[in-house]
């Protein structure tokens, strides 16, 4: 039997640390992205907490992937090692420009304890925001969904997310839509979620 949710359940403060890996060559042009992603994190502050009645603290650096040198791939393996070696009582979020090797996620992101990916994808064109929300903004509430879900006692905390996200493939439920304030808002959307309404929080 799945385990109530406790608003009242007292829980330490956790740091959410957005991780933005880029390719040394693409620093500068990708910089517009980084500004995106420093927001994105404050909005996803405020919607954990009102989502999962949960108090943390976020951040937002660029991991860069130094080119030319012999030594120089990083894939999920590597990725899992920085995140012990930055210390795994940290939920470190890595945006990456490659696909998980695997995953049982349908969105190309992985996740673990305090460990969460996704494939970040590139925009085209520069300054467009609208992409970043429509195509990564909303495979980032997914792995924390699991994430949140899982901490807060959940059994089934994977199927009640990809029950979720199956209707937002194949049966055209929308994505929740927030503003600069972080406002559900369709009128001048910033970033965009996973539907939660039908999680009994």
């Amino acid at each position: 039997m799945q385990r109530p949710f406790n608003c009242l359940t007292i829980f330490a403060n956790v740091l959410l640390h957005f991780i933005f890996l880029v390719k040394e060559e693409e620093l500068e042009q990708r910089k517009w992205e980084f500004d995106y992603v420093t927001k994105m994190a404050q909005f996803y502050k405020t919607w954990i907490e009102k989502t999962f009645s949960r108090k943390i603290d976020v951040q937002a650096d660029e991991m860069i992937a130094r080119s030319g040198r012999r030594f120089s791939l990083i894939d999920v393996p590597t990725i899992l090692q920085d995140h012990k070696s930055r210390g795994e009582d940290t939920f470190h979020f890595y945006l990456t420009y490659f696909r998980p090797l695997w995953t049982d996620c349908t969105c190309e992101g992985y996740f673990a304890e305090n460990f969460g990916m996704v494939w970040w994808e590139k925009s085209k064109q520069k300054d467009d925001t609208n992409f970043l929300m429509e195509r990564n903004c909303p495979k980032v509430s997914h792995e924390l969904a699991h994430e949140f879900l899982r901490q807060s006692g959940y059994k089934n905390y994977k199927e009640l997310v990809h029950e979720i996200w199956d209707r937002h493939l194949f049966a055209s439920l929308s994505f929740e839509h927030y503003d600069l304030n972080h406002r559900k808002s369709e009128k001048d959307p910033h970033f965009a979620t996973i539907d939660t309404s039908s999680l009994r929080l």
